[in-house]
């Protein structure tokens, strides 16, 4: 009897021990699929399995389709993630509209829980920030191309005050956007409480609120990240981050490139931050990128050699790596560190991953 309390003790103390996350970072591979990562590996170090997201103590498989699709776009894809609730393609955090609708359930966001729970709240990227990945976290609309009122919702939310820290691309085109719709973007972030500047060095000393749009396109993600944390890092209670690096391969070099640092970066990020900080990857969605073939040792920018049919006279170049032309349907990685990163394992739903989120952090979703 005197064990079998012993042991209840302790499964007790155990549960009740169980430390939640402060913080949650979600770093987001755009197009970054398993194939990609891959090429990546053997890219940067010339080996498989050398990347750290390849390393991370919790691996699982997420399966990506959007609810009318078998294959997502970035905006389906990014929705489910954040919200735990599949979405057509094209939609940013509603569900479909039903018939004779226009706009379909309003999807609360990981990010606006976040908010509602007093924590500090920003997303980062190289691309557009009103784009579907950034915009899915704090923006409901039912077309991603509304820009302009996508962007807005950032100063209007459907819940919370607002997403507090954006750093990224689309000045001009932002600017642009939202001045069709009649609004001086200068001077509602400014009466938001946010600082509106044109790069991270122009953001003011001690901001805890900030938007910076650039229009470079070789915006320095791993500075902006840095920047995000120090900012979201004053809020005693903690903070969510999202992290976008785009690795679509239409450069295929500039993307092998692009993932080796944004592997990275990640490890940089997860070895700094505290054990009390959920650190997790995926990607939206794969890409039709393959290694086709390739000598070790070998560049797999190069082509592979001739390639003999056994049938031809003549030798041919083959290309070590193949691209195509889009998205793609199968899993993509979730690789995770920290509180809560033990829920990522085997095959998963894009939907679970808010799951995981929500639960790191010890929280309940609302009542539907």
């Amino acid at each position: 009897m005197l064990s079998r309390s012993l042991l209840l003790f302790v499964a007790a103390a155990s549960l009740f021990g169980q430390q939640h996350a402060k913080n949650v970072i979600l770093f987001l591979g755009d197009a970054g699929g398993i194939p990609t990562l891959n090429a990546a590996s053997i890219h940067g170090y010339k080996e498989p399995r050398s990347l750290y997201i390849q390393r991370m103590p919790h691996i699982g498989l997420s399966e990506t389709s959007a609810t009318d699709n078998w294959v997502t776009d970035s905006a389906a894809g990014m929705t489910a993630i954040v919200t735990g609730r599949k979405t057509a393609n094209g939609v940013l955090s509603e569900a479909p509209a039903p018939a004779g609708q226009e706009d379909g359930e309003t999807l609360k966001t990981i990010l606006e829980y976040a908010e509602a729970h007093g924590l500090s709240t920003g997303v980062v990227s190289n691309m557009n920030m009103a784009d579907a990945t950034p915009a899915a976290c704090y923006a409901h609309v039912n077309s991603r191309k509304k820009m302009g009122e996508i962007f807005a919702q950032i100063w209007h939310p459907r819940f919370g005050d607002g997403v507090d820290v954006v750093l990224g691309n689309g000045r001009k085109k932002l600017l642009e956007s939202t001045k069709e719709l009649g609004i001086d973007l200068d001077k509602e972030l400014t009466a938001s409480g946010r600082s509106f500047s044109a790069g991270l060095s122009l953001i003011p000393a001690g901001a805890r609120r900030a938007v910076s749009l650039e229009d470079d396109e070789n915006f320095d993600v791993d500075a902006a990240t840095a920047k995000a944390i120090e900012i979201l890092s004053r809020n005693p209670k903690g903070f969510f981050l999202m992290v976008e690096w785009d690795l679509h391969p239409s450069k295929p070099e500039r993307c092998l490139d692009t993932a080796v640092k944004f592997d990275k970066l990640i490890r940089k990020t997860a070895e700094r931050m505290s054990k009390d900080t959920l650190v997790l990857f995926t990607a939206d969605h794969s890409f039709d990128f393959r290694v086709l073939s390739g000598k070790k040792g070998q560049d797999l920018r190069l082509p592979a050699g001739p390639n003999v049919g056994k049938d031809s006279k003549f030798a041919e170049e083959k290309p070590a790596v193949a691209i195509g032309t889009g998205h793609t349907g199968e899993e993509v990685v979730v690789a995770a560190q920290g509180p809560g990163s033990d829920k990522v394992k085997g095959f998963m739903s894009n939907t679970d991953l808010f799951r995981v989120m929500l639960s790191a952090y010890g929280w309940q979703a609302d009542a539907r």
